[in-house]
C-alpha cells in the first residue's frame, strides 16, 4: 500500500468516526433532552438558596437534595451541552411544582429569585418603620440611623433575600421623592405652601388626623384655614410626637403632655412643626395639595370612626359635647 492510499484510508476512518461521534452526540443530546423536559419529581413548590460560590456540581446536588430534581448528573448535562454552566446566578428560588430541568436551568440562568414583601403602613414613624426593618430576616445588612422623618413612602416594596437594610430604605426614600416631585408639580393653584418638604409636613400630620379616605382633603382645608387666620393648628398627634419622639406609646394625650414645651407641640406653637411627624401616604399627600374648599375651623371625632366639621367655635363644642355624652352612654 503507497503512501497515497494509507492517506486516503485514515481520512475515511477520520471521517466515520466524525459520522459516529455525531450520531452518537446526536442520539445523546436527544435523549437528555427527552429527560429534561420530564416533569420533575416535586408536588409542590419548593424553595432553595443557592448562595453565591456554588460550582455547577454544588447546585445540582442541592437541587437533588431538596428533591427538586431526581439526577444530579441530568441537569449537570444540560448546563454544559446548553452553555449555560458559567451563566448560573446564586439566588433564593422559588421552583414550581413538577418544574421540568429546562425550566429550572432557565429560571436560574434568568436569575429570577424569590421576591419577599415589605409593607410599610401609611403613618408610621422612622422609628417605627425602622424598628419592622430591623427584625425582617431576609433582609441583610447592619441596621442604619433612623431615616429622616417623612422621607418614606408608604407602600409594599419587594426584594430577593438578602437585600440590605440601607439599599432598601434608600429605595423607599426614591419612591417617595419621584411621587412629591411629581404631585408637587400639579398642585392646585393657590396652596398657601413655600416647598414639597411643607407639603410633607402638612400631610403628615392629615395621615395621623383621620383613617378615613374622604376625611383627608377636607382636614386639610381646615389646617389652611386656620393657618390662613394665624390660628394654632391645635393637632393631638404633633403632641403625641412632641411626647414620644416617634416611638410607639399608646398612652392618650394629658394635660401636662399640651403643655410640652416643644417645636412640636402645635397647642402651643404656630404654624407648621419643623419636619414631618410620620411618614405620610399617597392620599394624604394628594390630600394637602388638593385640598376640599370648606370654611369649616374645627373638626372633633364623631365617635364612629370620622369626624364632625364645624365653622364656630359654638357649633365644635356641641360636637364634642355628642361625643362625650355618646362615650358616657357606652
Amino acid at each position: 500500500m503507497n503512501l497515497s492510499q494509507t492517506k486516503r484510508r485514515a481520512a475515511l476512518v477520520v471521517a466515520w468516526i466524525a459520522m459516529w461521534l455525531t450520531v452518537l452526540s446526536g442520539a445523546a443530546w436527544h435523549w437528555t433532552a427527552t429527560w429534561i423536559d420530564a416533569p420533575g419529581p416535586h408536588a409542590a413548590s419548593i424553595i432553595l438558596d443557592l448562595p453565591k460560590g456554588t460550582p455547577l456540581t454544588g447546585i445540582a446536588v442541592r437541587l437533588r437534595n431538596a428533591g427538586v430534581i431526581e439526577q444530579p448528573w441530568l441537569f449537570y448535562a444540560a448546563a454544559i451541552m446548553s452553555g449555560d454552566a458559567r451563566r448560573l446566578k446564586a439566588g433564593e428560588y422559588a421552583f414550581a411544582p413538577h418544574a421540568k430541568i429546562r425550566e429550572i436551568l432557565t429560571q436560574i440562568v434568568a436569575g429570577d429569585v424569590l421576591l419577599h414583601d415589605f409593607t410599610v403602613p401609611e403613618g408610621l414613624s422612622a422609628a417605627e418603620i425602622l424598628q419592622r426593618i430591623a427584625v425582617t430576616a431576609t433582609l441583610g445588612g447592619n441596621i442604619p440611623q433612623p431615616p429622616p422623618e417623612g422621607s418614606i413612602l408608604p407602600e409594599t416594596y419587594r426584594f430577593p433575600r438578602g437585600e440590605t437594610r440601607a439599599a432598601l430604605i434608600s429605595r423607599m426614600q426614591k419612591a417617595q421623592a419621584d411621587l412629591l416631585a411629581g404631585l408637587w408639580q400639579s398642585r392646585s393653584v393657590g396652596i398657601p405652601l413655600k416647598s414639597p418638604a411643607q407639603a410633607v409636613i402638612l400631610a403628615s400630620i392629615v395621615e395621623k388626623e383621620t383613617g378615613v379616605a374622604g376625611e383627608r382633603p377636607l382636614i386639610a382645608g381646615v389646617f389652611y384655614n386656620r393657618l390662613a387666620l394665624g390660628m394654632a393648628l391645635q393637632s393631638d398627634p404633633t403632641v403625641v410626637y412632641a411626647r414620644d419622639k416617634g416611638q410607639p406609646n399608646d398612652q392618650p394625650i394629658s394635660v401636662k403632655d399640651l403643655a410640652l414645651d416643644s417645636p412640636y407641640n402645635t397647642y402651643k406653637q404656630p404654624g407648621l412643626p419643623p419636619s414631618p411627624i410620620a411618614n405620610p401616604g399617597r392620599a394624604a399627600l394628594q390630600a394637602v395639595l388638593h385640598p376640599t374648599p370648606t370654611r369649616a375651623l374645627y373638626f372633633a371625632a364623631d365617635g364612629a370612626g370620622g369626624h364632625a366639621f364645624a365653622e364656630t367655635l359654638a357649633e365644635h363644642n356641641k360636637n364634642v359635647a355628642r361625643l362625650r355624652a355618646r362615650e358616657r352612654a357606652k
